[in-house]
């Protein structure tokens, strides 16, 4: 058996597994919409109060931790690519702290440190940055592409589909939809009857 850890549930027919706790609801659903059908999935969604299917897979829900930086080896290197992420990284640049280092020995001390790339680790880090971004401001897309180092909003569109299976608009509708402070205050409010779910 091979993991995907880009899914939130796998259905091997036998056999199906799912990410955690939280997927662990979206593989029942998916349970009753193969026996039952969507329409009897749907209406089980609605009373669980969850949506009935959730698109992008769970990396867009993983945290991913930063490796530790520290004084010694590349992690000056990695502090200082961090304060500067809209600027493209100069190697032999003026304040580089590895400035001195032949590319391909700082390559692959890098390599052994973080586990990827200079040019893979920078990615992550912008994408992370931007995720934050989507998640806690209302900025346009094209000026958190701009803040974060990609060349343009496209860019980042593409990187971010890799990374979370889902575009900017999709991912931050996803993590803000919960937020009180993020809908927009100038919008007339309706007036909802309780349904017959809300009130079991």
């Amino acid at each position: 058996m091979e993991l995907d850890a880009g899914v939130l549930f796998v259905d091997h027919g036998d056999v199906l597994t799912s990410a955690g706790a939280a997927s662990g609801v979206d593989i029942c659903l998916h349970l009753v919409r193969k026996d039952h059908g969507s329409d009897v999935a749907n209406q089980v969604a609605r009373r669980c109060v969850v949506p009935p299917y959730r698109d992008g897979g769970q990396a867009q829900y993983i945290e991913r931790p930063l490796p530790p930086g520290g004084e010694t080896g590349t992690g000056p290197t990695r502090d200082w690519a961090l304060q500067r992420l809209n600027l493209p990284p100069v190697l032999g640049g003026a304040g580089h702290p590895r400035r001195h280092e032949p590319p391909r020995t700082f390559a692959r001390r890098f390599q052994q440190e973080t586990g990827m790339s200079p040019g893979r680790w920078l990615t992550q880090q912008r994408l992370r940055r931007a995720r934050h971004l989507l998640e806690s401001t209302d900025l346009p897309v094209e000026r958190i592409a701009h803040e974060v180092g990609f060349a343009t909003a496209t860019s980042l569109r593409r990187h971010l589909a890799a990374e979370t299976g889902v575009a900017p608009s999709t991912y931050r509708r996803t993590f803000r939809a919960s937020d009180p402070t993020a809908s927009d205050v100038s919008a007339p409010r309706r007036v909802c009857e309780p349904t017959p779910q809300a009130a079991l």
